[in-house]
């Protein structure tokens, strides 16, 4: 398995309360938003990127009573992060499940 499949996995692992999965999409909203807002304002960028970090380790420490992905995986949290946000959002992941399966992966 590889590095990021293992962050994936242990991401996925971590997340697993409702509440706290919805945080999380939350959160990686913010961060886009964040991002989008540094051409507009820093003020509103600053204000995003904490409460992504109110809304994450809230949800971790009173929902799911874990520690946060990052803790094992820094590198790669936010990607992994984002990517099952989409996956989630738009059914990509059963698009992909569904390829596989089809190419006998």
């Amino acid at each position: 398995m590889s590095y990021f499949n293992e962050a994936k996995t242990h991401f996925i692992a971590s997340h697993q309360h409702p509440i706290n999965q919805i945080l999380h999409h939350i959160t990686n909203l913010l961060a886009i938003a964040a991002a989008v807002l540094l051409f507009y304002d820093w003020r509103l960028t600053l204000v995003c990127l904490v409460l992504t970090q109110v809304f994450a380790l809230s949800g971790h420490a009173f929902i799911e009573k874990n520690e946060p992905a990052f803790i094992k995986y820094p590198a790669l949290t936010i990607i992994v992060s984002m990517l099952w946000s989409f996956e989630n959002w738009f059914g990509l992941r059963q698009a992909w499940t569904y390829l596989n399966r089809q190419q006998g992966v």
